[in-house]
């Protein structure tokens, strides 16, 4: 009897290990499957990161190409001749000088020009105002 009851247990012990076999099996196929999706995954987020980069490159590159506009501006009145630059220079002086602000806190500027009275009248920001005397070139 003890002969049968080994001969049972090993069938049992042996149908046991088939199907913890199996069951490996499965499982390590499923994991395969998982790390060749997630290989895709990172293949296809490289790709597209490789191609944001190249995009981005190209941004900047196109934007390096563009070259500021370079503006001359003369305001001729009764045969005077008064240069944009040189009225920014000035606004820029007193800015800095008299006002002992920096040129980088000047985030709008707007100037009236008047010949007339030889003077250029300038507000910053909007609110801070003051003139500066034009050259006039004949």
């Amino acid at each position: 009897m003890n002969k049968i009851l080994n001969e049972e247990n090993k069938t049992k012990l042996v149908e046991a290990r088939e199907e913890m076999v199996e069951a490996a099996g499965k499982a390590a196929k499923a994991a395969k499957k998982t790390v060749e999706t997630a290989g895709e995954k990172v293949k296809d987020a490289a790709k597209k990161t490789e191609e944001l980069k190249s995009g981005a490159k190209n941004a900047i590159s196109r934007a390096a190409a563009r070259k500021p506009l370079k503006e001359t501006v003369y305001l001729q009145y009764a045969g005077k001749e008064i240069d944009k630059d040189i009225i920014l220079k000035r606004v820029k002086e007193v800015w800095t000088k008299q006002m002992k602000r920096k040129v980088g806190e000047m985030h709008t500027l707007t100037l009236y020009l008047k010949p007339e009275e030889n003077k250029a009248y300038f507000v910053v920001n909007g609110d801070i105002t003051g003139s500066v005397t034009m050259d006039l070139e004949v």
